[in-house]
């Protein structure tokens, strides 16, 4: 165990002051013997947008800071401030880790992984065929790079802006084949014969309420997944339950993205099983 360590990571986005990532790593960090302190820095109360970036970065930097954690609405216009990207993150296009070493500034993506690792646990051996997904933006574009990993054969993507989602859309196919994924444009109609859906939007969040899928176009044999999770339970996982549908919160996608930038922040193999109790006792 690396003893007396310190680090000082922190988390950048807007309105996030119910997360419970800096709970999770500073409990992990205690559990590890480090000296880990983790601080929010929530766009919202300070009256700024991503347009603040260049000067957060500039002030981590100076302030020593490990790491960074980078949230809506900011996981794709870090990109162009990073010196390096890790192969996930440059593939998705999104970063949601930055690591601060050495001078430099290098980008990952753990949304993916994580976002993969709650699905084989939440949903295992759901049907794969057709799936629809809410959302083209930053995590939009980790979980689909998931989903079509995990197997899924055609993912339809949704999105107000059809542009992103479109443009999403063509990412995929060059690295997953031709057809694999498609911008969707008659949600009722797709949705009638999807196996699937997955909201990666942040509607459903405490400052964001409402769903991206009416209660009426859904059905019980579909499986629905979510990644938000200040509350657990959406309005779209509540409608989903009523159904009878299998349904996977945003808890799990929550825990095991933090659990690897925690070992990117610290060198140090986080113990998830701890972390993921420690997150269900924060929402029991």
């Amino acid at each position: 165990m690396t003893q007396n360590k310190t680090v000082l990571a922190g988390l950048i986005g807007a309105g996030i002051q119910a997360s419970r990532t800096p709970a999770l790593h500073e409990h992990e960090g205690d559990a590890q013997g480090l000296r880990y302190l983790y601080r929010l820095i929530d766009l919202d109360p300070l009256k700024l947008d991503s347009s603040a970036l260049p000067d957060l970065l500039l002030a981590a930097e100076r302030m020593n800071f490990t790491g960074l954690n980078i949230t809506f609405p900011c996981k794709q216009t870090i990109i162009p401030l990073l010196d390096e990207l890790s192969p996930e993150a440059r593939g998705i296009g999104a970063v949601n880790t930055v690591v601060l070493k050495d001078g430099k500034r290098v980008g990952h993506n753990t949304d993916c992984l994580g976002f993969a690792e709650g699905f084989r646990r939440g949903l295992q051996g759901v049907a794969l065929e057709r799936v629809v997904q809410m959302g083209a933006g930053g995590a939009g574009a980790a979980v689909a790079h998931a989903l079509l990993s995990e197997g899924v054969q055609l993912l339809s993507i949704f999105d107000v802006d059809t542009r992103r989602a479109q443009s999403l859309a063509n990412n995929l196919n060059q690295h997953f084949g031709a057809g694999r994924a498609v911008a969707g444009h008659d949600l009722q109609g797709t949705l009638a014969e999807a196996d699937g859906l997955v909201n990666t939007t942040p509607m459903g969040m405490q400052k964001l309420p409402g769903t991206p899928v009416p209660a009426q176009m859904m059905r019980g044999e579909l499986w629905v997944a979510e990644i938000v999770y200040f509350p657990l339970e959406t309005e779209l996982l509540r409608n989903a339950r009523a159904l009878g549908c299998r349904t996977l919160d945003g808890g799990n996608m929550a825990v095991f993205q933090a659990v690897k930038a925690f070992e990117l922040f610290s060198g140090v193999v986080p113990d998830a099983q701890r972390m993921l109790a420690h997150f269900q006792s924060m929402n029991g």
